[in-house]
């Protein structure tokens, strides 16, 4: 299925981005592993992953997101108890591993959930990350994904998305009007976007967030769930050697 989801996702994403745009839809039934994004761009992270514990609280790796945000981490013990501390330029954070509070330049504060030990690694709860370290930070319960920092998203139009000719494509479909605007213009070339590149913009318009091959209904087979940030748009797919299109009905709408 992985194979398929990244064929479809280079498909979709290859005809969202010369002009069909995308639909807005909901999540996968199946939860999906939580993510931290700094700054819009996907953190890589160790084995020690984010997770929700038993309370629904989102708990964070400490030290990569610290660390990626400038500041220094500490750990100290004195007998069975274990100290995690957090300095940077405007803040100084002290915690107690098993405790759900901690001292935030210098104020007690208590968030409810424990400051765990996990795989040798500190987790906290995600407000934590806010208060202490300075950070706007928001939790998408539809995508699962931590957002700290700023939102200013990578776009297609970035030197970075080179433009592929139109003829490396003729495998996809037999009608050039699938290259075409409203204008009937045809475009000058395709730009491939990959899975790791959500979230993104489309140009200068709308943000695609993440593109999804789930179960359908019974009997429909697969359907793909695209999430972006305007509802409504059109949407095409080019399945290789198939020649043939197929309308956003097929997605599962929100």
């Amino acid at each position: 299925m992985k194979k398929l989801l990244l064929t479809v996702l280079a498909s979709i994403l290859t005809v969202s981005i010369i002009g069909s745009g995308n639909e807005t839809v909901a999540a996968a039934s199946n939860p999906k592993q939580v993510e931290v994004l700094l700054n819009t761009v996907k953190m890589k992270l160790p084995d020690a992953k984010p997770f929700q514990d038993g309370q629904g609280s989102v708990m964070v790796l400490i030290r990569f997101v610290s660390e990626a945000l400038g500041a220094k981490v500490t750990y100290s013990t004195a007998g069975k108890v274990s100290k995690v501390g957090i300095v940077s330029k405007d803040h100084k954070v002290d915690m107690t591993i098993g405790q759900t509070s901690a001292l935030v330049d210098g104020q007690k504060k208590d968030y409810g959930t424990q400051i765990i030990l996990k795989q040798n690694r500190t987790f906290v709860p995600l407000r934590l990350v806010s208060e202490g370290l300075g950070q706007k930070v928001e939790w998408d319960k539809i995508g699962r994904w931590v957002w700290i920092g700023n939102k200013d998203f990578r776009s297609t139009d970035d030197k970075v998305f080179k433009l592929t000719k139109l003829s490396d494509f003729k495998a996809y479909t037999q009608s050039i009007e699938y290259f075409k605007n409203l204008k009937k213009e045809t475009y000058p070339g395709v730009k491939i976007i990959k899975e790791s590149d959500l979230p993104i913009r489309l140009g200068n318009s709308q943000v695609a967030y993440s593109i999804d091959l789930v179960k359908g209904p019974v009997r429909s087979g697969n359907v793909v769930q695209i999430r972006s940030s305007v509802r409504g748009n059109p949407i095409s797919f080019l399945v290789k050697n198939s020649f043939q299109g197929t309308s956003g009905a097929r997605c599962g709408l929100l």
